[in-house]
């Protein structure tokens, strides 16, 4: 008997499979091109693109957005936040991107301008960070100087002139609730992008990183979304009236609401910033007494349990609060006024000599044994 076994040859019910197929796909196609000719089946297989509709001229509302932010947008930076790491394996030095935001070009038109202005946040707790200027070309940035407590920062790039158009500045002491504002950033790490709005509300109080209060805010009902911070808020001229530095938002998307810092105090803090690297704060001399202390005794106004020797407020006849051989508090001088502002507690008084300036002379206001005793002070340095 043979190893193989031969192959029984194909039945008449094999030799009929292949025509009934070929017959079911010819059915299958003729029924699908009757279908699409069927009325109500929504398919025509004639259907071509339809005409497009002229525009006609854009509305002027239209052209100045356009117009704005074809001149502002050059102007607009990317700052990319970097932090060193050591590689495990080959314990090489890494810049890792940590994070990122805004910024925006600061200095005359026909001056060189190669500073950059963006929030402090932004670029905190950083080593390093690097700018993308419009023309997508990336810089290393060099941090000039910061102020935290108005979160502001400003950074130096080595690009040539040509590069960097700076932001026309513009002022918001004469900022309207209602009026049109524009801001323009980098959302979520996006390329440069435009959101409108108006100002919704002006005279806001927000908390920079170092907790301090900082006053004056602009609110704005703009999309400002992270990575918009330091990024700029323009007027309808297109001018500089503020810096988008916050969202309020639970989620920490837009929801609304958003601040900048007034222009007007950007213009006030760059320069100094520029010139020294830090802000030269001035000040009295003095330890001032935490408020929950002042007013665990019935205190309104500032206490101060120090006067530093040979301070402007020594030379001024300030008294400090003390504590006698006893164990009793003995309360000094306390400041319920500086100039034309009443002081009723540390923030009162740090505000009332945020806009001073180092050598500039002030009337302090102190409530000495229940009366009132105004003294000149010529304002320190503070270190």
């Amino acid at each position: 008997m043979s190893h193989y076994e031969q192959m029984p040859a194909r039945g008449p019910q094999t030799s009929i499979v292949w025509p009934i197929l070929v017959l079911v796909l010819l059915a299958v196609f003729f029924i699908d091109r009757l279908w699409q000719r069927i009325p109500g089946t929504g398919r025509d297989p004639s259907a071509q693109p339809l005409p497009v509709t002229p525009r006609g001229d854009l509305a002027e509302d239209e052209k100045a957005t356009i117009a704005i932010f074809k001149n502002a947008s050059p102007s607009v930076v990317h700052i990319t936040n970097l932090a060193v790491r050591q590689d495990r394996f080959s314990l090489d030095l890494l810049q890792i991107p940590q994070g990122t935001g805004s910024g925006f070009i600061w200095g005359q038109r026909d001056g060189d301008s190669r500073h950059v202005v963006t929030n402090f946040h932004v670029i905190k707790g950083g080593d390093a960070a690097s700018v993308t200027l419009a023309d997508h070309s990336t810089w290393k940035a060099r941090v000039v100087g910061t102020y935290p407590d108005k979160d502001l920062a400003v950074l130096f790039i080595d690009a040539g002139k040509d590069r960097l158009p700076p932001l026309d500045i513009g002022t918001s002491n004469d900022l309207q609730v209602g009026q049109k504002v524009f801001a323009i950033g980098n959302p979520f790490g996006l390329d440069r992008s435009l959101s409108t709005g108006v100002i919704s509300a002006l005279g806001r109080e927000i908390e920079s990183v170092t907790r301090r209060a900082i006053k004056d805010v602009i609110q704005t009902d703009a999309a400002i979304n992270p990575g918009n911070s330091g990024g700029p808020l323009l007027d309808s001229q297109g001018r500089l009236i503020g810096v988008n530095t916050a969202i309020a938002s639970p989620s920490g998307a837009w929801s609304g609401i958003g601040f900048a810092i007034p222009v007007d105090e950007v213009n006030r803090v760059v320069p100094k910033l520029i010139r020294d690297g830090k802000i030269i704060r001035p000040g009295l001399g003095i330890g001032i007494v935490p408020d929950r202390i002042a007013q665990g005794l019935g205190v309104k106004g500032v206490l101060f349990a120090h006067v530093q020797p040979g301070s402007a407020a020594e030379k001024a006849g300030l008294r400090p609060t003390t504590i006698d051989e006893n164990d009793q508090i003995k309360v000094g001088d306390i400041i319920v006024g500086i100039d034309d502002k009443t002081i009723e507690k540390a923030g009162d008084l740090l505000a009332a000599l945020e806009n001073r300036n180092v050598g500039d002379t002030i009337t302090v206001t102190v409530r000495r044994n229940r009366e009132e005793v105004k003294l000149k002070l010529t304002l320190q340095a503070l270190d």
